[in-house]
């Protein structure tokens, strides 16, 4: 019974594989389209991304001062990206917008805190000198292909698909009849 149980299990693995390949396969070009933001918001996730790896870097590798020169320097850059992002958010999530925020910018910090760990004591070596690099940055679009080429880690959800629009729904009143 046991041996049966085995194979009925990987049967069931088997098909359950074939059919989300089936799936991802059926339409990538829709997948990539529905996929894609436009350039300007992957620029702005892009920019945002590696602003928060090099705080990061600055909290764990004691490059405080490096930071704020950068964040002194992009100042513009910088708050120019977050409102394009507070833009996408808002058509994206509607009155959730804040909140949806909020928690892409938490597991922006944590996926990179954990890669921060993963990496160990060569975290600092590999990351302190971006500093370094971006010195030579004019401007935001400079900050984005530059977080492209470096691979500025992103949560997940946030990578490279849009949220559905939220629908519009109307409440149903249901009123009741008083009896006397």
């Amino acid at each position: 019974m046991s041996s049966m149980f085995r194979a009925l299990s990987f049967s069931r693995l088997a098909a359950t594989i074939t059919l989300v390949g089936s799936f991802a396969a059926s339409s990538p070009t829709q997948a990539a389209v529905a996929c894609h933001p436009p350039k300007d918001v992957h620029a702005a996730f892009n920019v945002v991304g590696l602003k928060s790896e090099l705080m990061v870097t600055a909290l764990s590798c004691q490059a405080q001062d490096r930071y704020n020169e950068f964040v002194t320097h992009f100042k513009s850059d910088l708050n120019n990206s977050e409102k394009r992002l507070e833009r996408y958010f808002k058509a994206t999530y509607g009155r959730r917008a804040r909140q949806q925020h909020d928690a892409y910018i938490t597991q922006l910090a944590d996926v990179q805190s954990l890669g921060g760990l993963k990496s160990g004591t060569v975290f600092c070596d590999q990351r302190v000198p971006m500093f370094n690099e971006i010195n030579a940055l004019d401007n935001a679009d400079d900050l984005a292909h530059y977080a492209e080429a470096k691979d500025i880690v992103q949560p997940s959800s946030y990578e490279s698909c849009t949220a559905p629009r939220a629908k519009k729904t109307r409440r149903h009143v249901v009123r009741r009849r008083r009896h006397k």
